[in-house]
């Protein structure tokens, strides 16, 4: 039996987008799911990208994104994969774990009571 392996040169070829796994978006509907009963966001939007996956919030569907969360595998060793950006473009919170990274938005949910 004779098993044909590539050679050690040949690399396999980039993905042609990323995009976010199952688990990750798991995580990301349930903080949106959240943040729907609060009143807080209506709608969003997926995007998948060659350099990065995208997941826009919208507090109303013609406007511009509240909030982006970005899955970009390339600053892995650098700053995190994972980046919540702000509309105007500030970078609120980045990181390795998503979790962490999206508690930054959990803040909008606490409120203090009157």
């Amino acid at each position: 039996m004779n098993l044909v392996t590539p050679p050690p040169f040949v690399r396999a070829s980039p993905p042609e987008q990323v995009a976010f796994d199952r688990a990750e978006l798991g995580v990301i509907l349930a903080l949106y799911g959240r943040m729907v009963a609060a009143g807080e966001w209506r709608d969003y939007a997926i995007s998948s990208l060659r350099e990065a996956a995208v997941f826009s919030v919208f507090r109303r569907t013609a406007e511009h994104p509240l909030y982006r969360i970005e899955k970009r595998p390339r600053l892995r060793a650098r700053q995190g994969i994972y980046a919540v950006i702000a509309m105007d473009g500030r970078v609120l919170k980045r990181g390795h774990d998503l979790k962490t990274v999206l508690r930054v938005l959990e803040k909008a949910l606490i409120r203090p009571v009157d």
